[in-house]
C-alpha cells in the first residue's frame, strides 16, 4: 500500500527544477532515467496538473519506474523528497548512526537507506536552510582513502563499525566471482572445429547427388557450471554470514559472470532456500526477505540435520552441471559427529567441488581440535578462510585452480 505524501502545493512551483533534481536522485540509487524521461515526465504533470498527489505520484510513477524492483526505491526517494522540508536532516538520521533521528524510532523499510544515499549525495546545494544549534556541530568526512580501502579489506567482519560494514558491503556488491566454462562431452557444428562431423558431411553429400563437396566439422560444446551456497546464520556466524550473503547476491545479479545458476540456502536450526529472494536487484529488499524466511538466524546450530535435509531434498535438484559448493560455517557441531561425516561425504560425492569458507582461520594457531570440523574436513576440495573481504577476493583464485586445496593439507596432517 503506497503512502501519499502529505503535498504542500504552491501556486507557483518551480517543477522543472525540482522534477530534475528528483530524478537525479533515482538515477544515483539505480533507476534507468535518462534525459528523455526527464522530458517526459515534465510534459506529464505540465498534462496532469499538479493538483492531486495521488496523481502526481503516479504521474511520475509511469515515467520512472520500468522494473518491478524499482518500485520501492522510487516510492522512499518520492516519499523524503516530496513531503519533508527538513529531508536533508531526515537522510542524515538514516546515514549516521551516532545521530538519533527519526530511522532510530522505526525499522527501515526496504530500499529507505539507498534512498537516502542517493538523496543525499550533492543534495547540500539544493536542500532548505535547516535551523541552526549553537551547541551542536557536526564535521563529516565521508571521503574514503586507498590506505582506508585497504585497512577494510583486511578488517575482520565482527570487528568493524556500522560505518566500515555498511562501506565494506558496497566493496562485497563491486566483486565477481567467475569460473571457467566446463568442456562437455557432447559437440556443436563449427566451420572451424578440430573434429570432422562425418553425419552432417554425408548428408549434405545426399543433397548434392552423392557428391562430396565439403567435410562438416564440430567442437566440443561448454557450460557454465552452477554455485550452490550453503550459509551457517547461527549465532556465531551471524555477522559473517550478513557479509557473506551481500557478496552472494552480487555475484547471483552479474552479468557475465560465468555462472549458469546460483542457488542460497541457509541453515541453522533447520534449511531455508532463499535463492529467488537473491533474484531481487534491491539488496535491501532481498536480505530483508531472506531474513524474513529464515526464521533460525542467531540460533543454534545443527549442520548434520540441515545437510541431511540437503542431500534429500535439494541436492538432485541444484547439483547438476558441474555444479560448485560453497559451504560457509565454522564447523562447530555438537550432534553426532559420525552422522555430520557420511553427510558431508555424499555432498562432496554429489559435487564437482566443495570450498569450505570457515571464519576461524583467522587465528593463526587454529587447529580442527572440535569433532564436527575434524569430521567435515577430509571431505571437502578446499578449505579457506571467510571472516574478511580479502578472504572473499581469494576465492577467485579457489576456484580458477582446480587443485587449490588452501590449508587442509596442513590441516589434514595435524589430525594425522
Amino acid at each position: 500500500m503506497v503512502e501519499y505524501p502529505a503535498l504542500d502545493l504552491p501556486d507557483h512551483p518551480k517543477l522543472t527544477h525540482n522534477i530534475t533534481h528528483f530524478a537525479r536522485a533515482l538515477r544515483r540509487a539505480g533507476l534507468p532515467v535518462g534525459s528523455g524521461r526527464v522530458i517526459d515526465a515534465i510534459r506529464a504533470v505540465q498534462a496532469a496538473g499538479f493538483s492531486s498527489k495521488q496523481d502526481f505520484y503516479w504521474t511520475l510513477h509511469a515515467c520512472f519506474v520500468s522494473r518491478p524492483e524499482h518500485r520501492d526505491v522510487f516510492a522512499q526517494i518520492f516519499r523524503l523528497y516530496w513531503r519533508d522540508p527538513q529531508f536533508l536532516e531526515h537522510m542524515m538520521s538514516l546515514m549516521i548512526p551516532a545521530i538519533r533521528g527519526v530511522a532510530e524510532e522505526r525499522v527501515l523499510k526496504a530500499a529507505e537507506k539507498r534512498a537516502a544515499e542517493a538523496l543525499l549525495d550533492g543534495a547540500t546545494r539544493d536542500a532548505p536552510a535547516i535551523e541552526q544549534r549553537e551547541e551542536t556541530a557536526f564535521d563529516i568526512d565521508a571521503t574514503l582513502t586507498t590506505s582506508t580501502e585497504e585497512r577494510l579489506r583486511t578488517l575482520d567482519f565482527e570487528q568493524m563499525s556500522l560505518s566500515e560494514m555498511a562501506e565494506a558491503k558496497r566493496m562485497l556488491a563491486r566483486l565477481s566471482l567467475p569460473i571457467k566454462p566446463l568442456k562437455s562431452r557432447r559437440t556443436i557444428a563449427s566451420h572451424y572445429g578440430a573434429h570432422p562431423d562425418w553425419r552432417a558431411t554425408m548428408r549434405a553429400s545426399l543433397r548434392a547427388g552423392g557428391e562430396l563437396r565439403d567435410f562438416a566439422s564440430k567442437k566440443q560444446r561448454v557450460r557454465w557450471p552452477r554455485l550452490v551456497a550453503l550459509c551457517d546464520i547461527s549465532g556465531s556466524m551471524s555477522t559473517y554470514s550478513r557479509a557473506v550473503l551481500h557478496f552472494l547476491h552480487a555475484v547471483s545479479n552479474q552479468n557475465g559472470a560465468g555462472w549458469s545458476e546460483v542457488h542460497a540456502f541457509t541453515f541453522g536450526t533447520r534449511l531455508t532456500n532463499i535463492t529467488r529472494h537473491l533474484r531481487n536487484r534491491d539488496v535491501d529488499a532481498a536480505l530483508a526477505a531472506a531474513g524474513a524466511e529464515a526464521q533460525d538466524w542467531e540460533g543454534g546450530t545443527r549442520i548434520g540435520e540441515c545437510l541431511a535435509d540437503f542431500n534429500r531434498n535439494w541436492s538432485r535438484r541444484v547439483l547438476g552441471q558441474g555444479a560448485v559448493v560453497l559451504l560457509i560455517t565454522d564447523g562447530l557441531d555438537r550432534d553426532d559427529a559420525d552422522a555430520l561425516a557420511r553427510q558431508m561425504e555424499r555432498l562432496h560425492l554429489s559435487a564437482r567441488r566443495v570450498i569450505w569458507l570457515n571464519p576461524l582461520l583467522r587465528w593463526d594457531g587454529f587447529a580442527p581440535k572440535a569433532k564436527g570440523i575434524a569430521a567435515m574436513l577430509p571431505h571437502v576440495d578446499s578449505f579457506r578462510a571467510g571472516h574478511n573481504i580479502a578472504s572473499l577476493q581469494g576465492l577467485a583464485d579457489a576456484m580458477s585452480r582446480p587443485d587449490d586445496t588452501g590449508e587442509k593439507t596442513r590441516l589434514m596432517k595435524a589430525l594425522g
